[in-house]
């Protein structure tokens, strides 16, 4: 042979058109697990497994049945469309799993928009705003290329049944008998999972009934808002029995009936809340515990804020949207028109919150408005006992209650125990907090939420340790700051998520009132609340929205 001689070549046109067929071939197989995918995915996390899969979705066979009757024009325009919506239920399956994960419940596609403003907010704390932005962005971008994605998909399945009509035909006969046999008979070949799906016109469905329901349900809750029995009532007819009393109502964020009973967290919180109870006895407090369940569960803390004083079950966003355009008579309202100067302290709150305005108070602090100089915690914008301590220099310092001023009545948030749960502050002396620079050294002598969050146990443990960070700030600023005239009531906004309260965990937080005064709590007897701060199992449990009506009616003479 020649050194000249070419050697053969490859790239023939019988290997490209293989290739263009394998290509073809692998493009259709990708098309069709896709839309598969997104017909039979759960939009539970729990619930998406391989055996979720073993199903024959009625969606599936209802398209090839249409595809087979249009034309080529009509087909296209379906497939597309079709193809489209099955992307945006995809996007929305997937909402509600991360809605599962984060707040127990799912999304509604019509009122929680707003749900994901604050999501964004919060995850901006936790990584920077910047980075939250572009995380945002980038799901945003996801959530698009999915919806193109598969309508490119049900378009390329719908050529390829046009193009091979007979046999398209034969296998969708042979399907549809399979599904309504299954259907007549519940086969399932995987437990739990029956043959005959309609999971995607099942999920729609309950999409648009979601929708519906919350439609109506903003008139019930608007005729819920409208019924006030207290509304019209005199300031001589409230609050007589807290005369003279500064009552600070206290909520610790994500305080849950799990941190207290039947967990691995509650040994930690039990022995504070124990050996608090014997701490404020020794300085001369009572006080008597229970349960309240909230409105919510994992987030949503102005869901509960407002149920709470307003003495309306405000369980959704447009509940609170509806809410905070009306003038629904509130614990704070009912102090005020008594005579008491009324306060809100919301540390976490770094913006204008013109909607605050329908609590009624005569001073409001903000994270920008209580002078702190130290480190943010992750989502914390600031230790507990500093909110504590700058509350208490700023409304109950000796100096201030020299100059005669009416008594306080106050909602102060708590917020080191929010997600992510670490790092956490250590307590201080009370003399020593200053304006918050003491705290610097400390978030970076701490864990970070990457090392804890690697393990459940450890997120269980940084929880228990937020909280009972929390309890023991609470206590020793009553110890510190405490006289005969401080009623405290403080309770859980809503449990934690169920990484750490666990699936199907109940909404209960615990509550508690603190006093010197006995003539407080003999009023507060009828409640039959069991004594000291830490409730057990047969503690009353009532609906948080009943809490206002109960008090107000307690202390009224």
């Amino acid at each position: 042979m020649s050194v000249f001689t070419r050697p053969a070549l490859v790239g023939l046109p019988g290997d490209r058109t293989a290739a263009r067929e394998i290509t073809s071939s692998a493009v259709t197989t990708s098309s069709a697990v896709l839309v598969l995918f997104a017909l039979l995915a759960p939009n539970d996390l729990d619930r998406l497994t391989p055996e979720a899969f073993v199903r024959l979705p009625v969606e599936a066979l209802l398209g090839v049945a249409v595809v087979l009757v249009l034309r080529d024009g009509a087909r296209r325009i379906v497939a597309v469309s079709a193809g489209a919506v099955l992307g945006l239920l995809t996007v929305v399956k997937a909402i509600d799993i991360g809605f599962g994960l984060a707040l127990n419940r799912r999304f509604n596609p019509v009122f929680d928009w707003g749900v994901l403003g604050n999501g964004v907010d919060l995850l901006g704390m936790s990584i920077g705003r910047t980075g939250a932005i572009a995380s945002f962005l980038g799901l945003t971008l996801l959530a698009v290329v999915v919806i193109v994605l598969m309508a490119l998909a049900t378009l390329r399945l719908s050529r390829v049944v046009a193009g091979r009509r007979t046999a398209s035909t034969r296998v969708i006969a042979v399907l549809s008998v399979l599904w309504i046999v299954g259907a007549v008979s519940g086969a399932q070949l995987a437990p739990g999972q029956p043959l005959a799906s309609r999971s995607a016109a099942a999920f729609a469905y309950d999409d648009l009934r979601q929708v519906r329901a919350g439609i109506r349900d903003r008139e019930a809750f608007a005729a819920e808002v409208g019924a006030d029995a207290f509304r019209g009532a005199p300031p001589s007819g409230l609050l007589n029995a807290l005369r003279g009393k500064d009552v600070l109502f206290t909520f610790i964020e994500s305080y849950g009936r799990v941190a207290v009973q039947d967990s691995d967290i509650a040994p930690k919180v039990d022995a504070v809340l124990d050996a608090g109870t014997a701490r404020l006895k020794t300085a001369g407090y009572g006080s008597r515990s229970a349960f309240l369940t909230s409105p919510t569960t994992s987030a949503g803390s102005w869901l509960a804020h407002s149920t709470f004083q307003s003495g309306v079950w405000v369980d959704s966003q447009h509940r609170y949207d509806d809410f905070v355009k009306t003038d629904r008579f509130t614990l704070g309202g009912a102090f005020k028109r008594a005579g008491w100067e009324t306060v809100g302290v919301v540390p976490a709150h770094t913006e204008d919150w013109p909607e605050g305005k329908v609590y009624g108070y005569d001073r409001y602090y903000d994270s920008r408005a209580v002078g702190y100089h130290g480190p943010p915690f992750s989502y914390a914008t600031m230790p507990d006992q500093f909110t504590l301590s700058a509350f208490q220099r700023a409304e109950r310092a000796l100096e201030r209650r020299k100059q005669d001023h009416p008594p306080l009545m106050a909602e102060i948030d708590l917020v080191t125990s929010h997600w992510p749960w670490t790092p956490l502050p250590r307590m201080v002396d009370w003399a020593a907090v200053g304006d918050g620079s003491i705290y610097n050294p400390m978030p970076s002598q701490g864990k970070t939420p990457d090392e804890v969050f690697t393990d459940s146990a450890k997120v269980r443990g940084a929880y228990g340790d937020s909280i009972a960070y929390s309890l023991n700030s609470l206590i020793s600023y009553v110890e510190t700051f405490g006289d005969d005239d401080l009623v405290l009531v403080f309770l859980g906004d809503h449990q934690p998520n169920p990484i750490v309260a666990g699936a199907g965990a109940d909404r209960d937080v615990p509550i508690t009132v603190v006093t010197r005064d006995k003539a407080v709590l003999d009023k507060v007897a009828g409640w039959s609340w069991q004594d000291g701060l830490n409730p057990d199992r047969n503690a009353p449990v009532w609906r948080m929205d009943t809490f206002r009506d109960r008090f107000l009616t307690t202390f009224a003479h």
